[in-house]
């Protein structure tokens, strides 16, 4: 079993939820800072919420913290891992590019990812990536949120063999 999945409508609801929040936590054009994330704020999504540290240059990302939702989604721990330690080759450069466009926008980012390199590719992650900044300009912290959406390996399909 790989864990919760959420309808589409539900997750771009918890998208826009988590979005509202960071959104709140800015101080007018600056970034907000990891300071200024209290989990109460995200409490209902939680379990899939990352913080994803970013190296002084920019170029080198390490998982900070992983909800307990997301152990399912990688089938281990993978909080104090970098990149190349959670995903195969072609998906850490997937995932660097799209953290460098935070990293370098200063822009939130979201997508739907497949998650077909784990064996199931029925499910897919939409994700989104929030940038934060110590100093309200420069990121050095992301903050994650993945909503598993798709068709779960345990649910029945109504399809039933004769």
């Amino acid at each position: 079993m790989i864990g919760q999945t959420a309808a589409p409508i539900s997750a771009l609801r918890a998208h826009e939820d988590v979005f509202a929040y960071w959104a709140s936590r800015r101080r007018s054009a600056r970034l907000p800072a990891r300071r200024d994330i209290e989990p109460t704020g995200l409490k209902r999504h939680l379990p899939t919420v990352s913080l994803i540290d970013v190296s002084p240059e920019g170029l080198d990302f390490r998982i900070r913290l992983a909800g307990t939702g997301l152990y399912p989604v990688f089938g281990r721990e993978i909080t104090g891992l970098k990149l190349d330690q959670v995903y195969p080759g072609d998906e850490t450069a997937y995932w660097r590019e799209q953290l460098e466009g935070v990293v370098r926008d200063r822009r939130p980012a979201a997508g739907q990812h497949s998650l077909a390199w784990r064996g199931v590719g029925r499910l897919s992650v939409f994700w989104l990536r929030l940038p934060l900044a110590s100093d309200g300009e420069r990121v050095d912290m992301i903050l994650g949120y993945d909503a598993i959406i798709g068709l779960r390996e345990d649910r029945p399909t109504g399809i039933r063999a004769a």
